[in-house]
């Protein structure tokens, strides 16, 4: 992952942290992002692969091609534990940083 206070590293955050619920295709990956913000992050098809694919070359995800249950062919991608560790590691970062924002903009 890039630096922890850019878009990029925000993306790849939510991707992990939603595979800690379980495998799923690109499609289910994108619907429980948008639902469990209550429809607030809408991860479009041109972020969410790219992003998908720079997690799995560095190892944080593992992906393989399964039948769905709609009978479509889908890349699953699931965590490795490397990506668990290193969402643990993001999520520390992520927490300091929006205390610092919280602070600045006087929400503490």
């Amino acid at each position: 992952m890039t630096r922890a206070d850019t878009p990029q590293a925000a993306l790849e955050l939510i991707i992990l942290k939603t595979l800690m619920r379980g495998p799923n295709h690109g499609f289910g990956i994108a619907l429980l992002i948008e639902q469990s913000s209550s429809d607030l992050l809408r991860i479009e098809e041109g972020s969410l692969y790219p992003a998908l694919h720079r997690l799995d070359k560095a190892g944080l995800v593992e992906a393989e091609w399964k039948t769905t249950p709609n009978g479509r062919r889908a890349r699953v991608y699931r965590l490795t534990k490397d990506g668990r560790r290193r969402l643990k590691t993001a999520e520390r970062s992520w927490a300091a940083l929006t205390e610092g924002v919280k602070k600045v903009l006087g929400w503490t």
